[in-house]
C-alpha cells in the first residue's frame, strides 16, 4: 500500500482512478476491520466487485465510535470533527500523516497555484477553541509554506486582522481571507474593507453562531461587504484527506484522486444521472489507510465535468464538517 500511496497524485483519466480505487477497495475490504464487517452485514462477497459502481460506501457515523484504521498500523495523528454539546464527534485515525499534506498541498496547487505566492489570514474561531482539528492542521501547514511571517490565524481580533490586510494590499500580495461563515459575517459587519483582487475564500456552517442560511445568501453578503465578485468555498471534513473547491457559484470540483457519486436516497446501491439530487458518497483515495469509500450525510447533484453542489443535508443527520448547510 505504500507504493500505491506514493502513486496516487500521478493518477490521470478515469481508467487509472478505477483501477486505484479497485485495488485499494480489495485491500481495505480485508485488511480494515470495521469496512469489512460492514461489507458482510450488507451479505456483499467483495470478490464479485468489478466496478466502482458496485462498491459498498461505508457511512460516515461509522468514524464515530469506531477505529476505522487498516491493520496493523496505527496512528501519526487523530482528528476530531466539530459539533455541538451533545454530539458524537468522528474521529479519523491518520496512519500516515504525510499523505494528508501531500494531498491538501497539491490540491491547493492544482486550482491556486503555489501556497506561497499567498497570503493567508485564517479565520476559524470554532476550530481554534478545540484540539484535532484537520483543518486547522491544513491551514497551518499551507501558511507555513510561505516561508515568511505574512499570514497567521486570528479569533476575534478583527483590527490585527485588518491591519494584516492593508499591509498585504501594500505589498502587492495577494490575499486569501478562509474562514467560517459566521466568523466572515463577524468580521465584515465591524470593518469597512474591500478585498476586490483577492479571495475570499468560506469554509462553510454557522456552528450554531448564527442563523443558517442559503450559500447564495451568504455569497450574496459577503460578496456585497468584502467588494468582490465571487466567493470561494472548500469542501472537506474530518473524515477525509482530500478536499474540493469551488471559485464561483458553489460548484466544487475535485482533484483527481477523488471522484463524487451522487446515491439515489430511496436505494444507496443505485446512482442517479447529472442533475438529479441525492446523497453524496465520496471516493477518497488518499484514505488508503482508512476508507476510501464514503457514504455521507450531504445532499447534492452532480454537473457535467465531475463537478458538484452541495444542497443541504438528510434529515437527523448531525449538524457538523466543514460544510455550509442549506
Amino acid at each position: 500500500m505504500e507504493q500505491l500511496a506514493g502513486e496516487l497524485f500521478k493518477i490521470s483519466g478515469e481508467k487509472n482512478f478505477n483501477a486505484a480505487a479497485l485495488k485499494i477497495f480489495r485491500y481495505q475490504a480485508v485488511h480494515n476491520p470495521v469496512y469489512a464487517r460492514w461489507i458482510n452485514e450488507l451479505g456483499i462477497d467483495p470478490r464479485g466487485v468489478e466496478s466502482i459502481d458496485d462498491i459498498p460506501f461505508l457511512p460516515v457515523s461509522a468514524f464515530s465510535g469506531h477505529r476505522v484504521l487498516a491493520e496493523g498500523y496505527e496512528a501519526e495523528k487523530v482528528f476530531m470533527s466539530s459539533g455541538t454539546a451533545g454530539m458524537t464527534r468522528s474521529l479519523h485515525y491518520v496512519a500516515d500523516t504525510g499523505v494528508y499534506e501531500k494531498s491538501f498541498s497539491a490540491c491547493f496547487r492544482l486550482f491556486y497555484g503555489d501556497p506561497s505566492s499567498y497570503v493567508i489570514l485564517a479565520l476559524l474561531p470554532s476550530y481554534l477553541e478545540r484540539e484535532g482539528s484537520s483543518l486547522v492542521y491544513m491551514v497551518s501547514k499551507l501558511i507555513e509554506m510561505n516561508y515568511s511571517t505574512a499570514g497567521g490565524f486570528f479569533l476575534d481580533d478583527y483590527r490585527s486582522l485588518e491591519k494584516s490586510i492593508g499591509e498585504a494590499s501594500r505589498s502587492g500580495r495577494r490575499i486569501i481571507l478562509l474562514g467560517v461563515s459566521f466568523a466572515l459575517l463577524d468580521f465584515s459587519e465591524k470593518c469597512d474593507i474591500s478585498l476586490e483582487n483577492h479571495i475570499v475564500m468560506e469554509t462553510g456552517g454557522m456552528k450554531g453562531r448564527r442563523k443558517e442560511m442559503t450559500r447564495e445568501e451568504l455569497h450574496s453578503l459577503l460578496g456585497e461587504r468584502f467588494r468582490t465578485d465571487s466567493i470561494h468555498s472548500e469542501y472537506g471534513m474530518t473524515e477525509l484527506l482530500s478536499q474540493a473547491y469551488s471559485k464561483k457559484g458553489g460548484v466544487f470540483y475535485t482533484p483527481p484522486w477523488m471522484k463524487v457519486l451522487i446515491r439515489d436516497p430511496h436505494d444507496p446501491f443505485s446512482y442517479l444521472p447529472q442533475g438529479r439530487t441525492g446523497g453524496i458518497n465520496i471516493i477518497d483515495l488518499t484514505n488508503i489507510y482508512s476508507c476510501s469509500f464514503i457514504e455521507t450525510s450531504d445532499l447534492g447533484r452532480s454537473h457535467r465535468g465531475g463537478s458538484f453542489e452541495v444542497l443541504g443535508r438528510f434529515d437527523n443527520s448531525d449538524i457538523r464538517g466543514c460544510n455550509l448547510l442549506v
